[in-house]
């Protein structure tokens, strides 16, 4: 690093600059400006994801102990006096999730207008709240969403199916509060933070339709012909519900009038955090875009080039750049490694850089958990194919096998931050340092 800059090491550089991401997305910061005033009637939190539970503690950190329920992942529960936690499965939902959702359903079935539900929602959502649409068991959800996981569709495309083969997402959690007042917040951990694409769009209007689902399913080969990985009765439950009449809740029902939805954390506001973060260091920054999507291996190759690319622009100013991106990586299951998108980015960027002087990588999950591994993501430096080498590492055959993780751990390159108790989506960082 340019001495003008900092006196930290690049991967500390870079780290830093991750936790100041996760910082400025921290529940406890973000929803206390949103909080609405008690009604004179019910006031009810209800809410899904990883953030959710910290989200429930900062409401009642400023109105004090509140009724309602909240669905988290396993190991992200938070402290709180009112508002019960229940801890559940993510990426694919279990029975834990599936009765606490019938629950949540349970207790706003009797809000009237004088009252007000707040719902708490961010990524993880999709997968926590689970109530699968009549025809369908747990078993088949279960099924399905392993098998769009495992597929190598990105998230938008994945939830598109979940919301027709649900009774919850998709609006329904609205339309289950009206004729109640509804407050959702939103942490989007999605690509353009549309609302109804976050944890499936519970309590937003819907525009897509069966036949979309459908669709998806055969562009990746979950529909017949080509879907042996799913069992017979799976399959043919799941195109029973596609086929038939959908009640999503679309945009304009009298049930969403009393519904209002903000944003309060979102992808481009912690990028710049952490833009402004390191220009503060004299570190020149380079915007790749808070909404990039596609394969993984891919993106870390492309971007590993355009640093290669700019590496006499760097020499010329003798100022290091920083390249940030955010998005969602989707990882295409080839193998049976311990993957993650994150870490399967860091891996083909460090292959394509080729231990090429001055360029460190770090790219990471700002909830702290990248694919289904506890470990938020990878760091890649210069020496870091001469490190696996000496470990007896192939860096091809990791990506080959999606073993990303297993090659970082070898060489010391994870990163692990336990839960962040956020989800403003990946953060990728590529630093060019001048030579000499």
């Amino acid at each position: 690093m340019d001495r003008h800059a900092t006196s930290e090491s690049p991967r500390a550089f870079l780290t830093a600059l991750f936790r100041r991401a996760v910082e400025v997305a921290d529940p406890m910061r973000v929803v206390p400006p949103h909080l609405p005033d008690r009604p004179k009637g019910r006031f009810l939190v209800i809410g899904a994801g990883k953030a959710s539970a910290r989200m429930a503690e900062a409401v009642e950190a400023e109105l004090g102990p509140c009724e309602g329920l909240v669905i988290t992942r396993y190991g992200h529960a938070r402290p709180t006096r009112g508002i019960e936690i229940v801890e559940a499965g993510h990426p694919v939902p279990d029975a834990a999730g599936a009765q606490a959702t019938r629950r949540m359903l349970d207790l706003v079935a009797g809000l009237g207008p004088e009252d007000l539900a707040l719902a708490l929602i961010s990524g993880g959502g999709s997968a926590l709240l689970c109530a699968p649409a009549e025809g369908l068991t747990l078993d088949d959800k279960i099924a399905i969403n392993a098998a769009l996981l495992a597929s190598g569709a990105p998230i938008g495309e994945i939830n598109v199916v979940r919301k027709h083969l649900s009774r919850v997402k998709g609006g329904r959690l609205a339309a289950a509060c009206h004729p109640a007042r509804l407050l959702t917040l939103l942490i989007s951990d999605v690509p353009g933070d549309d609302p109804a694409g976050i944890a499936s769009g519970p309590t937003v209007g819907e525009t897509s339709t069966p036949t979309d689902a459908l669709a998806i399913l055969k562009h990746y080969r979950i529909a017949p012909p080509d879907a042996a990985p799913l069992a017979a009765t799976t399959l043919g439950a799941v195109m029973n519900v596609l086929r038939g009449p959908s009640d999503v809740v679309v945009p304009g029902d009298p049930r969403l009038a009393t519904a209002e939805t903000r944003i309060i954390a979102a992808p481009s506001q912690s990028l710049a955090a952490a833009a402004d973060m390191a220009r503060a260091a004299g570190v020149a920054v380079r915007m790749l875009g808070d909404a990039i999507e596609g394969e993984a291996r891919a993106l870390g190759a492309a971007q590993a080039r355009l640093a290669l690319s700019l590496r006499a622009e760097v020499a010329a100013s003798a100022r290091p750049l920083l390249l940030l991106s955010g998005g969602e990586c989707t990882v295409t299951r080839r193998g049976n490694g311990i993957g993650g998108p994150n870490a399967e980015f860091a891996l083909a960027a460090a292959m394509a850089l080729n231990g090429a002087p001055g360029i460190h990588v770090l790219a990471c999950d700002t909830d702290g958990v990248d694919g289904a591994a506890e470990i938020a993501g990878a760091y890649a430096g210069p020496e870091c194919l001469t490190l696996a080498l000496a470990k007896g590492r192939d860096p091809a055959k990791a990506l080959a096998q999606n073993d990303a993780h297993s090659f970082f751990g070898a060489i010391g390159g994870q990163v692990v931050t336990g839960p962040t108790l956020t989800n403003v989506n990946d953060f990728r960082a590529l630093l060019i340092q001048p030579e000499g």
